[in-house]
C-alpha cells in the first residue's frame, strides 16, 4: 500500500513538535496533509537523503537543487509555512539535540532511515560552491562575483527586464502602477539626486553591474563616469550598452577591484548592491578606499542590503543556502554597523532611507519574469541553477516582507574642515 507521505508526516511532526501546515506528496503517489492545501513534494527518495546526511537548510537546498524536493501551488505560502518550522523557530523551537531525547522521536528518526533507502550520502549538486569562506582576496572576491554573475547575460536579461538593474526598484505608492523598468529609472535617478549631479561631474561607480547606473548618470546628468566590476561577462556587456548609447566619451568600464582604483579625486561615488559581497572584516578598508577617492565634500551614496542585529554579533552564520549557492563570501551587517564603520572611515553621515518593502516588490516580479520564461531559463543556465534563482527571489522576498532583512540607502559626505556640507537643508520631503 502506497503510504510514504503518511509515513514522512507522522516523522516530521514528531520531530518538529508540531502540525506539518502544508500536504505532502510522496514519490509513491501517496498524499498526507490538509486538502487543498499547497504541497511539498518529495520526488525520490534520495531526497531524504540529502536531508539526512546534511540536516537543516542546506540539506533541504540540495534536494531542491537537485530536483528531488519541489513544491506543488502556491511558492509563497510553502516557504513562509517552511520558514516559520525551520528557520524562525527561535529560543522556544525543539533543536534536533532536544528532539531526539524523547522515544517516540528515535522511533520516527527510525523510521525515516527505513523510507530512505541505502545509507549513502548523495553528491551535492553540482551548481554548489565548496571551498574556504570569507576570505576577501582579490582572488576570491573574483571568483565569487564570477560564479554569481557570469553564468550569461542573456539569462540575466530574462530575470531583470530590459532595465538590466539587479539591486532594488523605487516604486510608486499604487501597487502595479508602474512597470518595473520605469521603477528601476526612478530607482537610479533617486541615487542621482541625492548624488546631487550636475554636468561636468566625475562619478565613480562601484560595482557597476550592466552598467545602467553609469549610462543613466552620464546621459541624464551629463556627468563623467568611470564604472568598476570584477564580471568579465558584465563588462562586456556594459561597454556594448554604452557605445549603443554614444555615451563612450564620457563613460568608462573597467574590469577592477575597487581596491585598485587610483585615479580619484572623484566628485561622487556610487555603490549599489555592491557592499554585501566586501565582508565585516574588510568593510571598514571600503570606506576608507572609498572616502580616500572622494574630493572634499564628495558624496557616497551606499546601498546595501541588512540584516537584523543579534544579541551576540559573534554568533552571527551566513546563510548556508545563499553561501553555497547565491553570493559565495556575501555577508550582511545591521545597517547601524555600516554607519559606524563609514563613519569611522571619516564620513558625515547625512541620511539613512530604509526602502526594504521596495525589494519585496522587486524580487516578486522577477519571479514573476523568471517563471514566465521556465523552459528558456534551464536552456541557458541549467536546470539546477534556475530552481536555486527561483528559490532564492522568492525565499528573499518573503525575508524582506517579515523585516528579517531590510535594504538602506546611505547617503554621506567627506565633509571639508570648514563644515560645509554642500547639502540643502530639507534633504527629504515626506507625505
Amino acid at each position: 500500500m502506497a503510504d510514504a507521505a503518511s509515513r514522512l508526516r507522522r516523522v516530521a511532526e514528531q520531530v518538529l513538535g508540531v502540525p506539518l501546515p502544508v500536504r505532502l506528496r510522496a514519490w509513491d503517489g501517496s498524499q498526507a496533509g490538509p486538502p487543498g492545501a499547497p504541497a511539498l513534494v518529495i520526488r525520490n527518495r534520495r531526497a531524504l537523503r540529502h536531508m539526512m546526511f546534511k540536516p537543516g537548510e542546506l540539506g533541504l537546498a540540495r534536494a531542491w537543487v537537485a530536483g528531488d524536493l519541489d513544491i506543488e501551488g502556491d511558492l509563497y505560502g510553502v516557504l513562509a509555512a517552511m520558514s516559520g518550522l525551520i528557520w524562525e523557530r527561535g529560543d522556544d523551537g525543539r533543536t534536533v539535540f532536544e528532539a531526539l531525547r524523547d522515544p517516540a522521536v528515535r522511533s520516527a528518526v527510525r523510521e525515516l532511515l527505513r523510507l530512505a533507502g541505502p545509507p549513502i550520502p548523495p553528491a551535492p549538486p553540482r551548481e554548489e560552491v565548496r571551498r574556504p569562506r570569507h576570505l576577501h582576496t582579490r582572488h576570491s572576491d573574483r571568483r565569487a562575483i564570477s560564479h554569481h554573475y557570469d553564468v550569461g547575460n542573456d539569462f540575466y536579461e530574462l530575470v531583470l527586464g530590459p532595465s538590466m538593474v539587479y539591486s532594488c526598484a523605487y516604486w510608486g505608492a499604487i501597487e502595479n502602477a508602474e512597470t518595473l523598468e520605469s521603477a528601476q529609472r526612478d530607482k537610479l535617478e533617486l541615487v542621482s539626486a541625492k548624488l546631487g549631479l550636475t554636468p561636468g561631474q566625475r562619478l565613480l561607480d562601484v560595482g557597476c553591474g550592466w552598467g545602467s547606473m553609469a549610462i543613466h548618470a552620464a546621459r541624464e546628468h551629463g556627468v563623467s563616469v568611470v564604472g568598476v566590476t570584477l564580471s568579465q561577462e558584465q563588462a562586456a556587456y556594459a561597454r556594448k550598452r554604452v557605445a549603443d548609447e554614444g555615451l563612450t566619451d564620457r563613460v568608462e568600464i573597467r574590469v577592477q577591484d575597487y581596491r585598485d582604483v587610483r585615479d580619484g579625486p572623484y566628485d561622487a561615488i556610487s555603490s549599489i548592491g555592491m557592499a554585501e559581497h566586501v565582508g565585516s572584516e574588510r568593510y571598514l578598508e571600503y570606506a576608507r578606499e572609498l572616502y580616500g577617492l572622494l574630493k572634499p565634500g564628495g558624496r557616497l551614496l551606499n546601498h546595501q542590503i541588512a540584516r537584523r542585529p543579534q544579541r551576540d554579533e559573534s554568533a552571527y552564520n551566513v546563510d548556508a543556502f545563499i553561501d553555497a549557492y547565491v553570493f559565495p563570501d556575501g555577508e550582511l551587517a545591521p545597517v547601524g554597523t555600516t554607519v559606524t564603520q563609514l563613519e569611522r572611515a571619516g564620513f558625515e553621515v547625512r541620511d539613512v532611507e530604509s526602502i526594504r518593502e521596495h525589494y519585496a516588490r522587486t524580487l516578486r516580479r522577477w519571479v514573476v519574469n523568471l517563471e514566465a520564461e521556465w523552459p528558456r531559463a534551464v536552456r541557458l543556465t541549467s536546470p539546477g541553477r534556475a530552481r536555486v534563482w527561483r528559490l532564492y527571489m522568492a525565499a528573499s522576498a518573503l525575508a524582506f516582507e517579515h523585516n528579517r532583512i531590510g535594504v538602506n540607502q546611505v547617503l554621506a559626505v567627506r565633509t571639508p574642515e570648514s563644515g560645509a556640507s554642500g547639502l540643502p537643508l530639507r534633504t527629504r520631503t515626506w507625505n
